[in-house]
């Protein structure tokens, strides 16, 4: 199957199927995501310690690591089975599970003010009524591009009152830079580049509208290799802790993976991401309760998913308990 493949095709039919490949004859790859905006996985990706949890296990496991771009490319390495474990935003991993990705969601890597609406400062856009008629750039099926939406609901506006050009992240950041867009649905680490590196406003910021980073894990992986996936979370947390005791280190790695300056990553990092509440509750549930229309409504979901039901499916509040303090 072909990874590109729109998740409203596919389902999850094959979702499951490649992440316990073989090595030799009795050992297993266990395949993970990392992406700048989830700093955690670029600390536990940098220190190897994801790698150490399974040879102090003694169990015959390789890890595998694959980059995400985005909510959208975490998504569809869950749908097509290339990752057990992928990190998005919660919006993007509710459509996924609503169109039949199985994916839970146990583990809460970072409560980020990770997006915001971004335009030049010469331009006569300052406020979301602006935008009507405009262009801006944004990637379907991520936190910016449901961020856009809640955006111009709240201005009375709705997609067809503006032209959203579709982009990935990086495009998105460089369409505006030269002049192809007028706005940009922007996302950390690149928006904070352009608000530190080029003459940009952020005209428009809700935290509330940022829907949490979600580590999601296929349920085939959750109900096979149990084992496996605490020592996921077990390292997560290790990951976690060292973070927050280390600031200053973590976008340290942030800037040297993304090849961001360091104030860029230290912005991201120190001033826009909140580890502390890694354990999904009943505010995760009620942000994505509150927010399932939009999926139906925008056409995101299968004529017969009800993204309002799936939100149970997703969230699991108990299986990283056990390991987290």
């Amino acid at each position: 199957m072909n990874r590109r493949t729109l998740l409203h095709t596919a389902g999850g039919v094959a979702a499951g199927t490649l992440v316990a490949g073989c090595i030799g004859s009795s050992g297993r790859t266990v395949t993970v995501d990392y992406a700048y905006y989830n700093p955690v996985s670029l600390v536990i990706r940098e220190h190897g310690w994801l790698e150490d949890a399974f040879a102090d296990a003694d169990a015959e496991v390789e890890v595998e690591w694959v980059l995400s771009l985005g909510s959208n490319d975490a998504n569809e390495y869950s749908q097509s089975g290339e990752a057990a474990v992928a990190s998005t935003a919660g919006i993007a991993a509710l459509m996924a599970r609503s169109n039949g990705v199985p994916i839970r969601t146990p583990y809460i890597y970072s409560d980020p003010e990770w997006t915001a609406l971004v335009t030049k400062s010469e331009s006569a856009i300052e406020t979301v009524a602006d935008l009507e008629g405009n262009s801006v750039a944004a990637t379907r099926g991520t936190d910016p591009y449901f961020f856009l939406l809640q955006a111009l609901e709240d201005a009375g506006l709705t997609e067809d009152d503006v032209e959203v050009v579709h982009l990935q992240h990086p495009d998105g950041q460089t369409a505006l830079v030269q002049d192809d867009v007028d706005a940009w649905a922007g996302l950390d680490p690149h928006m904070a580049e352009l608000e530190l590196e080029h003459d940009v406003d952020l005209f428009f910021r809700e935290p509330g509208y940022n829907t949490y980073g979600f580590l999601n894990v296929l349920e085939s992986f959750l109900e096979d290799h149990p084992e496996d996936l605490e020592r996921v979370l077990e390292t997560y947390e290790r990951g976690r802790q060292w973070a927050l005791e280390n600031p200053e280190e973590t976008a340290g790695i942030l800037a040297s993976e993304s090849e961001m300056s360091r104030p860029v990553a230290e912005r991201v990092f120190v001033e826009r991401n909140d580890l502390s509440r890694p354990r999904p509750d009943d505010q995760h549930r009620s942000l994505l309760e509150d927010l399932a229309p939009i999926l139906t409504a925008e056409g995101l979901v299968d004529d017969d998913a009800d993204p309002a039901e799936s939100v149970d499916d997703l969230i699991d509040t108990r299986t990283a308990a056990a390991v987290i303090d």
